[in-house]
């Protein structure tokens, strides 16, 4: 989590806000009422992520269906949520650690916050995460959330402090997004009749094996459920005989 100095309580109005973000062109720092329309999905992380012998979290980057590219976490609770990003059909470009935002606190210092993600959905709307276990939020983290989210506030951004996910529904996103990479697809015949087959709710591996070989078929499956053409219940373990359905195109 990105975060320097001691917030003091939540500064009021978009004037009171700056942001500093990368791109391929350089760095920038401009008023918060400047930016609001930025593609910050598009850019370059403002930090990275430390990796040293006996740390507590665990770095990486995770490989993103949506932007092609690789994503940054510095948790697996923030691995977690960029899946989570990822799976969300109404997504289109997600970054980790995506601008600085800087502030002064009550103090009458200069306080600053990276948030975890920034994302962009279909219609334009942007999105702020800042990922934390919900028993951990300090009197330090919680200042700096409540600047975030008057921030976002002022240029009509959401803004999400997310937790522990589900462990149900977190398994079963980790397992179909072993199968998110296009390779995982297939012809238009093949998923036309998957698609017919699954009109209606049907066990999930009797319907497909009568395209084929559970083997060759499942993945296919498991592809469309990621790109929520086809519809299961998350909330309950994936079994054989989970009730699978056609999402409708609008």
């Amino acid at each position: 989590m990105g975060l320097r100095g001691l917030a003091g309580s939540a500064p009021a109005g978009v004037d009171a806000f700056e942001v500093g973000w990368r791109d391929a062109g350089g760095e920038y720092r401009r008023p918060l009422s400047e930016v609001a329309m930025v593609a910050f999905e598009a850019g370059l992380p403002v930090r990275g992520f430390p990796s040293y012998r006996g740390q507590r979290h665990f770095p990486g980057l995770y490989w993103s269906a949506t932007t092609g590219g690789h994503v940054g976490f510095e948790s697996w609770l923030e691995r977690d949520h960029a899946m989570l990003l990822d799976f969300a059909p109404e997504v289109n470009g997600v970054l980790s650690q995506p601008f600085w935002l800087f502030w002064e606190n009550g103090r009458g210092k200069v306080a600053s916050h990276a948030p975890d993600y920034f994302a962009r959905f279909e219609d334009g709307r942007g999105l702020v995460v800042d990922c934390r276990p919900l028993d951990r939020i300090d009197d330090r983290s919680a200042a700096a959330f409540a600047g975030t989210r008057a921030a976002c506030a002022s240029v009509g951004w959401g803004y999400r402090v997310v937790g522990e996910v589900d462990a149900v529904r977190i398994a079963n996103v980790r397992w179909l997004a072993g199968y998110r990479h296009p390779r995982h697809g297939a012809s238009k015949r093949v998923v036309d009749r998957l698609l017919a087959l699954f009109s209606v709710p049907s066990p999930l591996v009797g319907q497909a094996a009568l395209v084929g070989d559970p083997i060759a078929v499942l993945p296919v499956v498991f592809h469309l459920l990621w790109q929520g053409r086809l519809r299961a219940d998350l909330s309950r373990p994936l079994t054989d005989t989970t009730l699978v359905t056609r999402v409708e195109e609008p």
